[in-house]
């Protein structure tokens, strides 16, 4: 088996997959103490592994370490460059593009052969242009919905709440109580926000361009959208896999 990590700030995402590339299993961790016993002894079975990491330099060789010393294998770290599957990096310093969006963007584009906009709602807001010729345009980067509660929260002594309400963002009404106030506020702010990066990639792409969700909040902002977005998961082990082809792929 083949396994994967996206090791993010704070957590680990990670999948198993099968000798066919199907997913056999796949949770999130917070350190690779927990991964392990997730994994609950399929280690034994594990024949290579490949990861993306967005953290410093010395913690991600902590990971590999840790990673070669358990699984007696040396893993396989994705790292930038100015041209992967067709695309090309437009950073000036590709090195200063986050390996998650690089991944996620070149993913994208090599599913749908065309120009396309990768949005990826997560904890932070990613946007990357992505022309019919593979050239990355760049993007932009946001607050998530996570984020911008925590910030209220944090900076406004009055509120307090319990979290899990959600709004129609097709038809939203104002909140009758400061919970749903500071929720549905949240969401209209990340809706508007993805509703411009549609109409920026139209002016920069063309109007066939495709416009791709991923991340957490992606089906919930699909909800608002037109219906030829595409809500595809997983774009960043997708990439993943291009960047660091294996012999089970």
């Amino acid at each position: 088996m083949l396994l994967e990590l996206d090791c993010g700030n704070t957590l680990i995402k990670w999948r198993l997959l099968d000798r066919e590339g199907r997913v056999r299993d796949r949770d999130m961790a917070p350190d690779l103490v927990e991964l392990q016993r997730l994994l609950g002894g399929q280690e034994r079975e594990i024949r290579g592994c490949r990861l993306v990491s967005v953290r410093s330099e010395e913690e991600t060789r902590v990971v590999m370490d840790q990673l070669t010393s358990w699984l007696k294998l040396h893993p396989v770290l994705a790292r930038s460059t100015t041209e992967l599957a067709g695309v090309r990096n437009g950073y000036s310093d590709v090195t200063r593009l986050g390996m998650d969006r690089w991944l996620a963007l070149v993913a994208g584009y090599s599913i749908c052969q065309r120009a396309c906009v990768v949005i990826d709602l997560g904890t932070a807001v990613t946007v990357d242009f992505v022309a019919a010729d593979g050239q990355h345009m760049g993007g932009f980067i946001a607050p998530g919905t996570g984020l911008l509660r925590s910030s209220l929260q944090r900076h406004t002594r009055l509120i307090r709440y319990d979290q899990g309400l959600h709004s129609d963002l097709r038809s939203p009404t104002p909140g009758s109580n400061t919970a749903e106030a500071v929720e549905y506020g949240c969401e209209l702010m990340l809706a508007g926000f993805v509703r411009e990066q549609l109409r920026i990639a139209t002016q920069l792409l063309g109007n066939k361009v495709l416009v791709i969700l991923t991340g957490g909040d992606a089906t919930r902002m699909a909800e608002m959208l037109p219906s030829e977005c595409n809500v595809i998961n997983d774009l960043v082990f997708e990439g993943l896999a291009l960047a660091c082809p294996m012999e089970s792929d």
